[in-house]
């Protein structure tokens, strides 16, 4: 069924899309990135919530037991969010909300993969520290943060700015 003029999306002219067919689509496109991350953050949250049940355990420091807390907060973090959309749009079915539903999971997602993000530093940083000494970890998880920041978010926003300034 094709879109009339007026009920075309604003952004895009030449397309058949109806504003409630590209809400339909954004919003599938968007739950179904979500479960792309979440199996990553699961096992990670899995894995950290072992770590104080580990032989040695008791031999790290007070420092690397505050940043396993930290860490397994990032990833609590990562996971509600990430799982929020999902959720809400159980919650949400048949409401008539989507298009609520859709700038708040795109929100939830983007604090989600900040989260994991750190989370994975902090992890690593804990992790290389007890293996190898503080020095390495430092500049480990540094580089870690500096990738994933650049991939996730300062690449892509960069390619938006551009888009929006050549007007495409």
């Amino acid at each position: 069924m094709a879109a009339t003029e007026s009920e075309r999306t604003p952004n895009d002219p030449e397309t058949d899309e109806s504003p409630k067919e590209r809400i339909d689509r954004e919003l599938m496109e968007l739950l179904q990135g979500l479960r792309v991350a979440l199996p990553g953050v699961q096992v990670l949250f899995a894995f950290l919530l072992t770590v104080p049940f580990a032989t040695g355990f008791d031999q790290i420091t007070q420092g690397q037991k505050r940043l396993l807390v930290f860490a397994l907060a990032a990833a609590a973090v990562a996971s509600i969010c990430l799982i929020s959309p999902a959720a809400q749009h159980r919650i949400l079915f048949r409401s008539g909300q989507k298009e609520i539903l859709l700038r708040r999971s795109n929100m939830y997602g983007i604090v989600g993969t900040v989260a994991l993000g750190l989370a994975m530093a902090a992890s690593l940083l804990l992790i290389v520290d007890v293996v190898i000494g503080l020095s390495a970890a430092y500049w480990m998880a540094a580089l870690l943060t500096l990738l994933w920041a650049w991939t996730w978010f300062g690449q892509p926003l960069l390619t938006r700015m551009r888009a929006e300034e050549s007007g495409s």
